[in-house]
């Protein structure tokens, strides 16, 4: 078996985990990506992410995962981070109803910003905390299946249905992409098969390789406007779009990475480290 190296990978999928604040999002990711859990887990800060790579069928899939906060106040900023995204877990809380309730609102959200394609999960967490359920594993299902998503309960605390919920939504990105390969290759219209150029396992046939620009400075809308517009130049090949998607998260994870920084030295000159920041076990389960 060949040597791969970490960053070494096939695929590069962006995945949200959205739903209201105090669901378990952050402690679902830490779960998955490091197998941590932590009760002492606090509101997150706009956006975070985390990186775990998985194997599905012979291809490696790497999965970049961002945590968006649940707050309101942080909807302008938030929204941003859709673009790009092709999975999608929303998540609510079993002993919280109106966590629940708000879930349409979240799908509409996600929808109106990303693409029709785009692979949903709907996650109902904390499951551990039988004795507080108040939505049923009935209504649940019953909701995905008119709102055509996947479902299951999860519980990060006990590490229960955590990496087959986050893996079975890879899986079925996977499966997306590789039927909308196979039929862009099946297309009799599609311009003959050219000279292959191999671009970290991409590879791009008879196509030209756009030079793409450099990254913006801190502004997620200029990012958002020069990708749209390369994803148009491009759009139609599969190939090079996917070339194109590794260019936008590794640049959003730049720009995270700087406004995280500011944000953060904002946020705690503001609130301090009051004990408002600060969830109780049975809300960061």
């Amino acid at each position: 078996m060949a040597y791969r190296a970490e960053d070494d990978y096939d695929y590069l999928f962006k995945v949200v985990l959205i739903g209201d604040s105090g669901v378990g999002k952050s402690n679902l990711l830490s779960r998955f990506t490091r197998n941590e859990f932590s009760l002492e887990s606090k509101s997150t800060i706009g956006v975070e992410f985390a990186t775990r790579s998985i194997r599905v069928d012979d291809k490696v899939v790497k999965a970049q995962i961002w945590d968006t906060a649940g707050q309101e106040r942080y909807r302008a900023i938030t929204s941003a981070y859709y673009r790009g995204a092709v999975g999608a877990l929303v998540v609510y809380d079993v002993t919280r109803h109106v966590t629940f309730e708000n879930v349409e609102r979240w799908l509409k959200e996600l929808r109106d910003h990303t693409d029709a394609n785009i692979v949903i999960m709907l996650v109902g967490n904390k499951a551990d905390l039988r004795h507080l359920r108040a939505v049923s594993v009935e209504d649940a299902k019953g909701f995905a299946e008119r709102e055509s998503t996947f479902f299951m309960e999860t519980s990060a605390l006990e590490s229960m249905n955590v990496e087959s919920a986050f893996t079975e939504v890879l899986t079925q990105i996977y499966r997306v992409v590789s039927k909308k390969a196979l039929d862009i290759g099946d297309d009799p219209a599609a311009p003959p098969r050219g000279q292959t150029i191999n671009q970290r396992n991409v590879a791009v046939e008879n196509a030209t390789v756009l030079p793409l620009p450099a990254l913006p400075p801190l502004a997620t809308a200029d990012l958002a406007a020069t990708t749209g517009a390369v994803a148009g130049a491009v759009a139609g090949d599969a190939s090079l779009l996917l070339a194109v998607n590794r260019w936008w998260c590794s640049g959003m994870e730049l720009v995270s990475r700087r406004w995280s920084a500011a944000t953060v030295s904002t946020e705690q000159a503001s609130i301090g480290a009051g004990p408002n920041t600060h969830m109780s076990s049975a809300v960061a389960r």
